[in-house]
């Protein structure tokens, strides 16, 4: 393989700035090529507008969004004013977990050329290499520093690198080809006897502090404690060969080995052994990237989650010990007790990691750690652990959604890397995680331990931003103002005309509640947020009838709260409603055809409010109804003062944002005499809340 492909993470506090710029630039030209290198695979790029997973987008998704992404955060976080592409960067810029609000309907995209898309990313390149090289470069470089949403970036496209190439694994072998470079293991062998090693218990400490020398995700850091008993370990991965005797054995037609889910699962995928695994006749050949191969009894298996859970079980049956999977904490166990260095002092990756040795698995047998095999590299092993935050887990202003989302117990975290596990995937602190039922160049090590595995309580939402949101839109009414989302709701109801009372959009609608009133005079209500933070609430209540949330009484001292549907007579209106993310600056085309838009007191909150105005009649019914609520409290933090529509003087004589509204709407509306003040009320504890009074104004569009 091409030497440049194999750069690693970089240090953050080494070195002088302009060294340390020109290190940067490095690795992410290396990043940038290694990205493009993976493309190189479709021998017929017809596969690259194939859904290999009904749960992801095809790849030609992909192979845009990881350039998108740069471009997104840049302007997000206030370092690019101006778009490369408006609506590659809207396509492009949600649909990679499977998250109810996003929108993988493929009805909904028409997907560019991949020429088009190439030459978007040879523009994002060119941006970004003249962004490393102006912007200022401070050492050490901390998570607030202008460079570090590239690097943000790069450490993002290393992700999709990989899981970009299970799902290419998943494709037709008809559009692929051999790519140049790279070698896939031969060492294949019947399966070695796997055996359990004795690990004795400690106490490990776990979690990073922020200022780390390397790249951190916002889950890395934080403190985490935890004893764990005496154990023993399977001295290496489960292979093919060991899987095999379990389906032998009815593993996949026998129930009891199965958790609930598990089987719900085996059921509905119908499966009847690993999905990269392929039968002929009676016998497998294991798919690869680009090619099949005879079956390796000797390397890894590779299966998702409720897989190796019920293998877990059927072998704890089998043998009459308290066979499970890892959890985190005994993964770390292992890995420091072997003195494992990190990725900063490997002279050559200690195991099949960051594509420096294999590109493929290998024999569960070859890189040895001790008694142990595996512990880092070949393939990822999945833990008993559903990922959370560690104690004193803070979110990234940037990227506010990349942890949060999946701290909802249905994400397990898989540890250790595969063979193309690079940059942060590599480290010891990297976490990550994935839906249970999802496959990753994932398999798993198993243990015989009595030690119960506890589960973090994720039951109860504790994020700051999200719980005040939770109790403004569905807690009590202690202040004697009528709750404000259905009160702008109401108000929409009445100011909707009869016989356009179809299609609403809700914009700005937080954990929900607006959409849901909507919902009791529209036939069809869209919610739609920027934050996937706040918009999994109103998910999580659609989706499971209920969540509960946590509300801060005094100091340490909170009260525990539950909402349900039946609270608020929502469970006629389920059908109705939708929740979808989107960048209000930047909707996607697929926002149209509405009889009623509500901006709901976002206007002050949008990075380009100007943008989103100047479209919104394209996104309407002719005599549709527009509401704006807003309070009018403009905040660099949000907005740039350039892109303020009012609370600014020109010529010294005041400019309000009402006067620049009706400029900006004045083509295509009409304003209505139904203009009007409703307060609002934003609990931020049982004694502390914030009065707004929200500006309420009506347009129709002629």
């Amino acid at each position: 393989m091409d030497p440049r492909f194999l750069t690693r993470t970089i240090l953050l506090d080494s070195g002088n700035p302009e060294q340390k710029r020109a290190e940067i630039l490095t690795y992410f030209k290396n990043s940038y090529r290694l990205d493009e290198h993976l493309f190189e695979v479709f021998a017929d790029t017809d596969g690259m507008y194939r859904t290999a997973d009904p749960l992801r987008h095809p790849l030609i998704f992909y192979y845009g969004h990881t350039a998108a992404f740069y471009i997104n955060k840049l302007v997000i976080s206030k370092i690019l004013e101006d778009r490369i592409n408006p609506r590659f960067e809207s396509m492009f810029a949600i649909g990679v977990d499977e998250m109810s609000w996003d929108d993988l309907n493929q009805s909904n995209y028409k997907w560019p050329s991949v020429e088009e898309v190439k030459a978007y990313r040879d523009q994002v390149f060119e941006t970004v290499v003249h962004l490393i090289e102006t912007l200022p470069i401070q050492l050490p470089i901390r998570w607030e520093d202008p460079i570090w949403i590239i690097l943000m970036g790069i450490e993002h496209s290393r992700i999709h690198i990989e899981t970009s190439s299970v799902l290419i694994r998943q494709l037709p072998l008809e559009y692929l080809k051999p790519i140049n470079g790279w070698k896939t293991c031969n060492l294949a062998a019947p399966a070695p006897a796997n055996k359990l090693i004795k690990a004795n218990g400690g106490t490990i400490k776990l979690g990073k502090k922020f200022e780390d020398s390397l790249y951190g995700w916002d889950n890395e850091y934080g403190i985490h404690q935890a004893v764990i008993e005496p154990f023993e370990a399977a001295s290496m991965l489960c292979s093919n060969g060991e899987y095999l005797e379990f389906i032998h054995n009815k593993g996949y037609q026998t129930e009891h080995f199965w958790t609930e889910e598990g089987w719900r699962w085996r059921n509905f995928a119908k499966a009847e052994h690993p999905v990269f695994w392929r039968k002929q006749g009676d016998n497998f050949k294991l798919r690869l990237v680009f090619e099949e191969v005879e079956m390796p009894w000797n390397w890894p298996v590779e299966v998702n989650y409720l897989e190796a859970k019920a293998f877990c079980n059927w072998k704890a049956e089998k043998t009459g010990l308290p066979i499970r999977l890892m959890t985190e904490e005994e993964w770390y166990l292992l890995r420091d007790r072997a003195n494992i260095p990190d990725v900063p002092e490997w002279e050559k990756a200690p195991g099949n990691i960051n594509l420096e040795h294999y590109q493929s698995p290998c024999p569960v047998n070859h890189f040895a750690f001790g008694e142990y095999y595996d512990l880092v590299g070949n393939v990822w092993q999945w833990t008993e652990t559903p990922i959370s935050g560690y104690e004193g887990f803070k979110i990234h202003p940037s990227y506010d959604d990349f942890s949060t989302p999946t701290f909802d117990l249905r994400h397990n975290m898989i540890k250790g890397g595969s063979w193309i596990s690079t940059g942060n995937e590599a480290i010891r602190n990297s976490r990550y995680a994935f839906r249970r039922h999802f496959y990753q160049h994932a398999g798993f090590r198993y243990v015989s331990s009595y030690q119960e595995v506890v589960i973090k309580d994720q039951g109860y939402e504790t994020d700051p931003e999200v719980i005040q949101y939770c109790e403004t839109h569905y807690g009590a009414n202690s202040e004697g103002i009528p709750n404000f989302q259905k009160a702008i709701a109401d108000f929409c109801s009445n100011v909707s005309v009869d016989g356009y009372q179809r299609c609403a959009l809700d914009m700005g609608c937080k954990t929900g509640r607006s959409s849901w009133e909507l919902a009791r005079t529209f036939q069809n209500v869209t919610g739609v947020d920027l934050s996937a933070r706040t918009i999994r609430i109103a998910s999580q209540l659609q989706e499971q009838g209920r969540f509960n949330y946590t509300f801060p009484e005094e100091g340490e001292v909170c009260d525990y709260r539950q909402v349900t549907l039946d609270d608020f007579d929502l469970k006629p209106l389920v059908g109705k409603v939708k929740f979808l993310q989107s960048d209000f600056s930047n909707l996607k085309n697929v926002f149209s055809g509405y009889d009623l838009v509500l901006l709901n007191d976002i206007v002050d909150r949008i990075y380009q409010p100007k943008e989103l105005l100047s479209q919104l009649y394209r996104r309407m019914n002719d005599g549709g109804i527009l509401v704006v609520a807003t309070a009018w409290d403009w905040d660099e933090k949000y907005t740039k003062p350039e892109n303020w529509l009012g609370g600014y003087r020109s010529s010294a004589e005041p400019v309000r944002g009402m006067e620049t509204l009706e400029e900006l709407l004045k083509e295509h509306f009409t304003k209505t005499g139904q203009t009007t003040t409703l307060p609002s009320v934003f609990r931020v504890n049982k004694r502390k809340s914030i009065l707004k009074q929200i500006e309420v104004s009506v347009w129709k569009k002629r």
